[in-house]
């Protein structure tokens, strides 16, 4: 039975990606004499700040360049101008269908939580004004592994007291994903299905999501778990 869902923040509730890309994008060139382009952004989508540094230290072929303390630094380098570039976010910044497709669930009594690898996410919720909306919040400094492993969506879940069985998780991101497929849980992917190949249930876009697509999807789904 679907009790609840489970909420990646970027690019399905809002899209921060345009910000990491210009933080990231700063901070490559300007620290690591790196030039990213948007090929490399897509790699960073969905994983940790950390993560996403070593990617872009790869790309650039200087991943035994910087000490741990040192890409430490420019990881929080990078986040302090991100802060900034998200300051100013409001709830102008809520994709389209997002806001009613969360008014409708919490109208029919679902539990929602987030599974977001950004820190900064109750402060992007609270810019949105869409903190009350979330019963919990996954710390992501409590997590041992990032997505593709399914710990951030398992924990979404059990902070709710769900079963993996009982929740849907919402993706943009082919790691994302992953990890709600790992947890055991029924994947919606948002955006291309043919990147997204891997995912129970695909929307192009946020603005089709449709609660009753998805009950009868993940009603199919249960039947053979």
């Amino acid at each position: 039975m679907l009790k609840g869902f489970v909420f990646d923040l970027d690019g399905v509730i809002t899209d921060t990606a345009r910000f990491h890309y210009q933080a990231w994008a700063k901070i490559a060139q300007d620290d690591m004499g790196i030039t990213i382009n948007p090929s490399v952004n897509e790699q960073l989508k969905g994983v940790s700040r950390m993560d996403s540094l070593n990617v872009i230290l790869k790309f650039g072929q200087r991943e035994n360049d910087f000490t741990e303390a040192e890409k430490e630094a420019l990881a929080t380098k990078k986040n302090d101008y991100y802060v900034q570039l998200i300051s100013n976010m409001t709830p102008a910044d809520i994709l389209p269908g997002i806001k009613d497709f969360l008014d409708q669930l919490k109208a029919d009594g679902y539990q929602m939580s987030l599974a977001s690898a950004s820190k900064n996410a109750p402060r992007i919720l609270n810019g949105l004004q869409l903190t009350a909306y979330f019963d919990q919040i996954v710390d992501p400094a409590s997590l041992h592994a990032g997505k593709p492993d399914p710990e951030i969506f398992a924990k979404g879940a059990a902070l709710l007291g769900l079963k993996p069985t009982e929740a849907v998780g919402l993706e943009d991101a082919f790691a994302g994903i992953q990890s709600i497929n790992g947890a055991g849980e029924f994947s919606v992917g948002i955006g291309d299905p043919a990147i997204l190949n891997e995912a129970d249930l695909n929307f192009t876009s946020t603005a089709e999501i449709s609660l009753d697509q998805i009950k009868t999807a993940f009603a199919t789904w249960a039947a053979k778990q």
